[in-house]
């Protein structure tokens, strides 16, 4: 069998070795519950309060202000739905931008379903938020605004900081989801920066299972999981030890070298790039050219499928995305790509290719020869595709 290539590392990553060595011995002889009085319990305890202090420094905040939570979509609901009903007494108007993560937009939506009202502020082409339009959108009556760092299928870089210091001029909250950012760009933290971010530690190789919310000091927030006092009493439930001891280790790795695999996976990013424009006419290039994740190439090929172009490329052993993995299996085409003005055919031939530290430049050669004979053949038995144009469409020699 050929070896597999790894091409969605927005889906997500795997776990560093590094990190699993660290989270080992909380599954064996440190097994005990955070919550129990006795030495292995306080042993569990002390390492959670280190995980802790560990993120908190990581992104510049305080250790109060970092909660553990189950992953990105708890964090983004949480944040959202607790805020929200916590200023309720303010307000019941909240913005978050078109192109939100599903766990972003389900969370608006089940506000609107209390009685809130939602605006949804437009991105440009570029799949970079209209400042000025949401700006416009904001009303005596707004509590929350939330807009994503980056995009996790176009890899859009967004301007957090200069929203961050809009909400704080007008008193409105500010949240941002920064689940595909966290690990690769510096955080926007601190009494300049966001209210509420959101984390999730399988995308910087970190385990499934674990993230956090930052939420800012003098912030109020309503608690989403009713039980223990876990948390400080803010979310119940029972410690997960070695997930937050391997997000603490992953997040600092992450950072530590991050400016090197930055580079690297960039480097690579480009080639690839590069070659499908240069190599496969008719294929559009989604999201701004410069202001996006080092990681993100996200194409759309015309006159194609997306899903065929996915599962060709799985039969080849070559794993790469249409979007969101939250959202696959979907029949309809991307929200994000439809707020982009993306039309219809392109929005469904969209692909996302994300690229990991692991990756090398004969993967990358690899994949864009298997996708360019994918293309032909697709493109050969659509009827879409003009018979004039069909000598313009080859496989590399």
């Amino acid at each position: 069998m050929e070896k597999r290539i790894y091409l969605d590392h927005a889906a997500t990553t795997p776990l560093d070795p590094r990190v699993l060595q660290a989270m080992l011995p909380y599954f064996t002889q440190k097994a005990g519950n955070a919550n129990s009085l006795h030495a292995f319990g306080r042993e569990a305890v002390a390492a959670a309060d280190a995980a802790r202090d560990k993120v908190a420094a990581c992104i510049g905040a305080k250790p109060s202000e970092i909660y553990f939570t189950s992953g990105g979509s708890e964090s983004d609901n949480w944040a959202m739905i607790g805020a929200a009903e916590a200023s309720a007494a303010k307000g019941r108007h909240i913005i978050v931008s078109a192109i939100e993560h599903p766990a972003v937009l389900g969370a608006a939506q089940s506000l609107q379903a209390r009685g809130f009202s939602v605006t949804y502020a437009p991105v440009g082409a570029d799949g970079i938020v209209d400042t000025a339009a949401l700006e416009r959108a904001v009303r005596p009556d707004t509590v929350l605004v939330g807009v994503m760092t980056a995009n996790n299928e176009v890899g859009t870089v967004q301007p957090v900081e200069e929203i961050a210091a809009m909400c704080r001029e007008r008193g409105i909250l500010f949240f941002t989801d920064a689940v595909q950012a966290a690990g690769v760009l510096p955080l926007c933290t601190g009494a300049g920066g966001a209210d509420l971010i959101a984390l999730s530690a399988h995308k910087f190789y970190g385990p499934k299972g674990v993230g956090a919310l930052y939420i800012r000091s003098g912030v109020k927030i309503g608690r989403l999981i009713a039980g223990g006092h876990q948390e400080r009493g803010m979310r119940g439930g029972t410690t997960n030890v070695p997930g937050i001891v391997g997000m603490a280790e992953a997040l600092a790795l992450s950072l530590a070298e991050a400016e090197r695999e930055n580079a690297y996976v960039r480097s690579l990013r480009d080639l690839f790039i590069r070659r499908v424009q240069g190599e496969i006419p008719y294929v559009r290039l989604n999201g701004h050219p410069l202001l996006r994740l080092p990681s993100n190439a996200h194409f759309s090929f015309e006159y194609t499928d997306g899903e065929a172009v996915l599962y060709s490329l799985d039969l080849k052993g070559i794993a790469a995305s249409a979007g969101s993995a939250c959202t696959s299996g979907s029949p309809e085409p991307s929200h994000v790509l439809a707020a982009m003005g993306t039309g219809d055919a392109l929005a469904r031939g969209g692909v996302r290719f994300t690229f990991g530290k692991d990756n090398t430049e004969q993967e990358v050669n690899a994949a864009v020869d298997a996708l360019k004979e994918i293309v032909v053949r697709l493109r050969a038995r659509s009827p879409r595709f003009p018979k004039s144009l069909k000598n313009e469409v080859f496989p590399r020699s």
